[in-house]
């Protein structure tokens, strides 16, 4: 198992364009919209990190089943 460093990089950019957005957004006057981007990009993230550990668990599984 190899170590992605580009999915660190990956998510820390999604958090900072969202961050952006969100305080466009609040600063026009839409909070409402601002945090319905930040969920969205909140759901995005979970996703990305749930797919990462069921590569990891799907890795232990292998090592320790001697599959």
């Amino acid at each position: 198992m190899d170590i992605d460093v580009s999915a660190i990089f990956q998510i820390a950019g999604i958090g900072i364009v969202i961050a952006m957005i969100h305080t466009v957004l609040k600063q026009m006057g839409k909070e409402d919209m601002a945090h319905w981007v930040t969920l969205i990009g909140f759901v995005v993230v979970l996703f990305m990190v749930v797919r990462m550990l069921n590569e990891l668990f799907q890795e232990i599984k292998t090592i320790f089943l001697f599959q």
